[in-house]
């Protein structure tokens, strides 16, 4: 009887020791703006948490400061010789362009840029599509129908944003001026908050009421300068609205988390795939936040007026223009 326990004992040891040894290698790269900028970063953190929270699997968290420190980084994981490294924020998009080619039996998950490879997975966002959501509410929302936005860099995905954010404000009153400031032009634009913060001030004493900050870590001066200004703000890539409650009117949730998350598990179940994926608000990728912290500030027809945009963009009834296609943005 013993040895029978004995035996199955040990099975249950060597079923256990095949399971770990078959849990795939996975890895995380932040970007310049760090893992816990309460913004775009943090939301990969979170997608990767829930992954090893539901698996028991863990992964590798390193941040890379600068675009060069990106490359050295993702090699150095490479020869690791993991299964899957997942590399957060467009900046990293030369990088896992060259050391992906580098390493072919690698597999990589880009977010937010695009770069080619066999091994690379490249997932995009429709930024465009949430944008205008929050640019209904805010113009709805504004008193003095001037809207501020406060982007990280000039660059194409940042201009995405604020195109989006006017055009959906120009849908609700073609009138409404838009105000919109850059942090900077390198990689600490975007862990600046006291420059954010100095840049809503400004918007505020030109009238703007609402302002949309899209500049990871900068951006929280702007959220935070809005509330001790009795204005309002409107969050970017995570959920933001519980940061101040009564001072951010929405947040334009870009789903980093989900992103990640189902990477890493298609990864574990050996369905993941290269190529590129865009997602949208149809594909559950980009949306508007509504909670108890900002249900005081959505009136009923806020909240009608931005369902009901939702829905035709959804339908195709509404097109919001992406700038990256080459179009110019029509307001």
């Amino acid at each position: 009887m013993k040895l029978k326990q004995l035996s199955l004992t040990v099975a249950a040891l060597c079923v256990a020791a095949s399971a770990s040894a078959a849990a795939p290698k996975l890895a995380v790269v932040y970007d310049a703006g760090g893992k816990f900028d309460k913004s775009f970063n943090q939301s990969a953190f979170e997608g990767a948490s829930r992954f090893k929270q539901e698996t028991g699997i863990n992964f590798i968290e390193v941040q890379a400061s600068s675009d060069t420190q990106a490359e050295q980084v993702l090699r150095g994981l490479a020869r690791k010789n993991l299964d899957l490294i997942a590399s957060i924020g467009f900046a990293q998009q030369a990088a896992v362009q060259k050391v992906a080619k580098e390493f072919p039996k690698v597999r990589f998950v880009l977010i937010d840029g695009v770069a080619p490879g066999a091994n690379v997975n490249s997932i995009t966002f429709k930024e465009e599509e949430g944008s205008y959501l929050v640019g209904v509410a805010g113009a709805m929302a504004s008193k003095s129908k001037k809207l501020g936005f406060i982007g990280g860099i000039d660059i194409p995905l940042i201009r995405t944003f604020a195109c989006g954010y006017t055009q959906g404000a120009k849908a609700v009153n073609p009138k409404t001026e838009i105000f919109s400031n850059m942090v900077g032009t390198t990689a600490s634009a975007w862990n600046d908050p006291a420059k954010g913060g100095e840049l809503a001030r400004s918007q505020f004493d030109r009238g703007v009421d609402v302002v949309f900050a899209v500049a990871g870590g900068s951006g929280m001066g702007t959220l935070q300068t809005a509330k001790e200004k009795g204005k309002l703000a409107i969050g970017v890539d995570s959920n933001q609205n519980g940061l101040y409650p009564g001072a951010i009117l929405t947040s334009m949730v870009k789903r980093v988390d989900n992103a990640v998350y189902d990477a890493f598990t298609q990864v574990k179940n050996g369905t993941w795939k290269a190529g590129v994926t865009a997602k949208g608000l149809k594909e559950g990728g980009v949306d508007w936040a509504l909670d108890a912290s900002n249900r005081k500030l959505i009136t009923p027809e806020i909240e009608k007026r931005v369902l009901g945009a939702r829905k035709d963009i959804i339908d195709g009834k509404v097109k919001v223009i992406d700038i990256r296609s080459g179009a110019a943005c029509p307001v």
